[in-house]
């Protein structure tokens, strides 16, 4: 490997598994040392085993890197503090969180109950937010506006493109891009970066929906993940903020920004039929030939994530 990494201190939520542990193992390669987390629970967030983080460890160890486990729960406020803490603690400071970790509870919205909303937004959401918290103390305390920190969140397709069958998982990652965009504001100014990756990659949880074909597995390795958020880990990368980025196997993109596409005006208040009027007559030809595209294509909106 070419140490594009060399030294930075990267702490990464869900990395015992598919996307965040193809993260872990590619960037210790490159000279990063980990902080491996994750509360090996299945995949509907039941459970826990401290050997899932700590076989990641071994890996990246066993090669000649340099990694230590965490097993806390990131849903929980304590533990999250208690991850970014560690990696104070083992390599003296945190260069990088990226947020990876993750549950499934997929019901359509008429049959989900509030316990799977709750545990879908308190893993996803309330977790981004846990870690961020920490993390956003720390940096803001160094007083260095010219660092090379970075926030990597993980929002999906599911969200930006409105899977039926997961309004939890859905919710949680647009809310998760709003975080991220919401960061990017505020941290800019203690050197701190805040993206967002969209992924489509064959892990645990889209193989637990049954949708992927196994010719699909090569092309969608999580392994063809890692490459861009390593790159946004680098230093290189103080350009990029504020920003979603797709990647699927080979290809990598950049979403737009949210903007807006199409207005129209009125000199006073406005008279319902004329409203009524000008939204059919300018809107329609604006929001459909973007939603329909968006919602047949590449992006694979049911896939999680």
């Amino acid at each position: 490997m070419t140490g594009l990494l060399q030294d930075r201190v990267i702490a990464i939520t869900g990395a015992g598994r598919g996307i965040g542990a193809s993260i872990a193992v590619m960037a210790a390669a490159e000279g990063a040392r980990i902080v491996v987390n994750d509360l090996g629970s299945a995949v509907d967030g039941s459970g826990a085993d401290k050997e899932t983080a700590a076989g990641v460890v071994a890996r990246i160890t066993e090669a000649g890197g340099v990694a230590v486990a965490n097993s806390g729960d990131i849903s929980d406020y304590d533990d999250a503090g208690a991850l970014v803490q560690q990696a104070v603690d083992s390599y003296g400071r945190l260069d990088v969180l990226i947020n990876v970790a993750g549950i499934l509870r997929d019901k359509m919205i008429f049959n989900m109950t509030p316990e799977e909303w709750a545990a879908v937004i308190a893993v996803h959401l309330r977790g981004t937010y846990n870690t961020t918290k920490h993390a956003s103390v720390y940096w803001r305390s160094l007083k260095q506006a010219d660092a090379h920190h970075r926030l990597i969140n993980f929002t999906s397709g599911s969200g930006l493109h409105g899977a039926p069958g997961q309004p939890n998982y859905a919710a949680a990652k647009m809310g998760i891009a709003g975080l991220t965009y919401s960061c990017a504001a505020a941290l800019k100014r203690y050197g701190v970066t805040s993206n967002a990756i969209s992924p489509d990659a064959s892990t645990r949880m889209t193989d637990s929906m049954g949708e992927h074909r196994r010719e699909d597995q090569d092309v969608r390795s999580p392994d063809n993940i890692a490459p861009i958020v390593l790159y946004l880990a680098s230093e290189r990368s103080d350009w990029c903020n504020g920003q979603i980025l797709y990647t699927s196997g080979p290809d990598i993109g950049l979403f737009n920004v949210p903007s807006l596409v199409s207005e129209i005006f009125t000199d006073g208040p406005w008279e319902l039929p004329a409203a009524f009027d000008q939204i059919e007559s300018a809107f329609p030809s604006a929001v459909m030939p973007n939603r329909v595209p968006a919602m047949t294509g590449a992006a694979t909106p049911n896939a999680a994530p």
